[in-house]
């Protein structure tokens, strides 16, 4: 585990009301995909109300269980402290559970699903590289005018125009993902005679503004489907989306 002071100023909403405000965040990665923030205790303005609960981690030590309550909301057991932890810095840091919260902010703006990894970069490319895709044997989209989208610890992910894919197999679902870096993702299976490859195919109709140049692309999910980068086919990574 990593723990990390982070820059930013980080707030968050419960029922309209502030519940934390502070420019002293501190990033903690319990996992090594992404962080999750860690609050000084005196900068949360919501009342904390100890449950009894434990909450016990094998590296961060027991951690006492609190509901979260401001004027017409509670969030119940969403806050935790680690007060005894072995890590020092975490003993006067509230960690907030993040979706029961109503919003978050780094800065002014609105951030989903977690904190942004200061590690993690997202850039959006345009390529002229010669893109096909089949799924089953069937080629379902062909383009040499790729936006090619690089994220750290992911492989390249090639975001195609519409009118360069077969819309005539695809079919909306009602699957809605969550990106920090991205935004808000629909998606499409594709039926391939009587197969259907469900949720292969996702884009992102308003991205956040870092990602702008995927509005309106698609792109494939490389592990599902077999992908031809000027004419040579990709092995499938394997990734936890495989």
């Amino acid at each position: 585990m990593r723990v990390e002071q982070g820059l930013k100023r980080v707030r968050a909403y419960l029922g309209g009301s502030v519940v934390v405000d502070t420019v002293r965040p501190f990033l903690v990665w319990e996992k090594p995909y992404y962080p999750t923030y860690y609050l000084p205790a005196e900068d949360v303005r919501a009342s904390l109300v100890e449950t009894g609960e434990v909450r016990r981690s094998p590296s961060r030590g027991d951690g006492a269980v609190y509901d979260v309550k401001v004027d017409g909301a509670v969030a119940e057991g969403a806050a935790v402290r680690y007060a005894e932890s072995p890590f020092e810095e975490l003993r006067s840091l509230v960690r907030l559970e993040w979706d029961a919260m109503d919003e978050w902010f780094e800065e002014d703006e609105p951030v989903y699903v977690h904190p942004r990894d200061p590690y993690t970069r997202v850039d959006a490319l345009p390529s002229s590289r010669h893109i096909r895709v089949e799924v089953g044997g069937v080629t379902v989209a062909e383009s040499s005018r790729p936006v090619v989208l690089f994220e750290t610890g992911l492989p390249a992910r090639y975001y195609l125009p519409m009118t360069d894919v077969r819309m005539d197999l695809l079919r909306p679902t009602d699957l809605r993902t969550s990106c920090p870096y991205k935004g808000t993702a629909e998606y499409w299976s594709v039926v391939v005679g009587d197969a259907v490859h469900e949720n292969v195919v996702w884009g992102y109709r308003t991205p956040l503004e870092e990602s702008r140049r995927i509005a309106g692309l698609v792109a494939f999910y490389n592990e599902k489907v077999d992908i031809f980068v000027d004419g040579v086919r990709e092995e499938r990574p394997r990734t936890p989306f495989s």
